[in-house]
């Protein structure tokens, strides 16, 4: 399987980096190739134009972007788990994103 882009949409791209770390973690303990960034919600147009991502998660605090994305993009869209998000559970955030690409 080729490698795989998620990207983490937040209100300010600063608590998802956290986030973004504990997934890229997960994802080399799981052997899994993927390449995972965060943004913030004012760059995340010019993100999905120049990185291609195969799933967009959005943090919880970005949640109402949900459908204007879902109307836009070709690509899965969600809102992170709130719970996972507050407890940083980056192996877990990294299952839905995974699960969300076909």
């Amino acid at each position: 399987m080729s490698e795989k882009t998620i990207m983490l949409v937040c209100a300010a791209g600063m608590s998802t980096s956290l986030l973004v770390s504990k997934m890229q973690k997960s994802a080399e303990e799981k052997n899994i190739d993927v390449k995972i960034f965060a943004t913030s919600s004012s760059d995340a147009d010019s993100k999905l134009e120049t990185e291609h991502p195969d799933v967009l998660m959005l943090g919880p605090q970005v949640r109402y972007m949900l459908d204007d994305f879902k109307k836009r993009v070709s690509i899965p869209v969600e809102v992170i788990n709130m719970q996972d998000y507050g407890m940083m559970n980056g192996a877990k955030v990294l299952d839905q994103a995974m699960s969300l690409i076909k």
